[in-house]
């Protein structure tokens, strides 16, 4: 069965999204495995961004508007990555084996530095401050070239709407994250301290 079909004919948005969804009952054990690990990992990073900020609030911490940005980003982005993964560990999984598969191991190892260098920058901002900055700059920058690759793919038949739509939203919520978490840290993590200290 070919289930690589970008456009079936009479078939509406809400049936690609369905049939897209499908795909999870085509999940074998190791595919449950990876999706589980890396949407559970993701999950976390929302659970612990949120539950910090939060506690803070509750606490009485004024943040900067721009920082309820980051949880929203990491919302988007996450649920976006829940449904494009679904279609990478079934119908694109022979086409993300070599090239594709390779970018977004980088992203993913640029993304997760870029992440952790901005919270250890917090208590050594001067040393950490560049390696976050670059690491942040590289996982936007493969990205791109990911998506370049999967429009590619797409304009060759090999890949679906649903699955480019889940990459805008992919794409969406990283810049939304990223960009509010660099301008946090850039202004000092105005709140930080203060919640901190909630949690004595």
């Amino acid at each position: 069965m070919n289930d690589q079909v970008s456009i079936l004919p009479g078939r509406t948005f809400v049936g690609d999204v369905w049939h897209y969804g499908r795909r999870m009952t085509m999940f074998r054990r190791d595919d449950w495995g990876v999706y589980v690990v890396w949407i559970g990992l993701m999950l976390g990073l929302f659970a612990s961004v949120a539950t910090f900020l939060l506690t803070g609030h509750f606490a009485g911490v004024r943040y900067p508007a721009y920082v309820w940005n980051v949880p929203i980003g990491i919302f988007i982005f996450s649920a976006a990555i829940a449904f494009d993964t679904i279609g990478h560990r079934t119908a694109y999984k022979a086409a993300l084996r070599d090239g594709e598969a390779l970018v977004h191991h980088i992203t993913i190892f640029a993304g997760i530095t870029s992440v952790l260098l901005l919270c250890l920058a917090h208590q050594h901002r001067d040393f950490l401050r560049i390696p976050a900055l670059v690491l942040t700059t590289l996982s936007i920058f493969y990205s791109v070239i990911d998506e370049w690759m999967h429009w590619t793919r797409f304009q060759r038949g090999q890949s679906d709407r649903i699955e480019m739509w889940s990459h805008f939203f992919i794409f969406l919520g990283h810049l939304i994250m990223m960009w509010s978490w660099v301008q946090w840290f850039e202004a000092g993590y105005p709140g930080v301290n203060e919640t901190l200290g909630a949690f004595r």
